[in-house]
């Protein structure tokens, strides 16, 4: 009569330590996985081709945040993801985004498109007069140096507001 040695629940996220043992995975540890997984179905695609990889994406990274962050997506001439870059971290309620910054690390990473992303702790995704104004200013400030904006996401819990869809860019 054969003996199981180890019982396994499919339920259960297991990884394996320094000591090669496996042990049931921490919250932390399953958002990271998540991440890391997400950002390798995004990196080198085209973004616009996959819109609900991007928000799955983005909502793993940013819709838990208790404080907001103001990120780009850095595209190439046939937009495909060159990189996720978080630029600032602020506040439960405010980010400080330079445009300045925003088109030096464009221009660093030779990115052609941005979608420029933000979250809203409050867990309401409609933007703010300071959310619109910011977006028309740096696409001013980015079609300067040939660089298009083609949406601004906002990520409040689960839901994923676009700019684009909305009629705002």
């Amino acid at each position: 009569m054969a003996h199981d040695l180890f019982s396994f629940d499919s339920s259960v996220l297991l990884v394996r330590d320094v000591a090669g043992d496996y042990r049931p995975a921490d919250a932390g540890e399953v958002l990271q996985a998540a991440q890391r997984l997400l950002g390798q179905q995004l990196q080198g695609h085209e973004v616009l081709s996959s819109p609900q990889v991007v928000r799955d994406f983005l909502r793993v990274k940013l819709g838990t945040l208790e404080h907001e962050v103001f990120a780009v997506l850095m595209l190439d001439a046939q937009n495909r993801l060159i990189e996720y870059l978080e630029l600032f971290r602020g506040t439960v309620t405010q980010a400080s985004v330079y445009p300045r910054e925003v088109v030096k690390e464009s221009l660093a990473r030779n990115a052609a498109a941005l979608v420029l992303v933000h979250n809203h702790p409050s867990g309401v995704a409609e933007p703010s007069r300071a959310d619109e104004h910011l977006t028309q200013t740096l696409k001013a400030a980015l079609a300067l140096v040939d660089v298009r904006v083609l949406d601004h996401l906002i990520v409040a819990g689960n839901d994923v507001l676009s700019f684009a869809e909305r009629g705002l860019l």
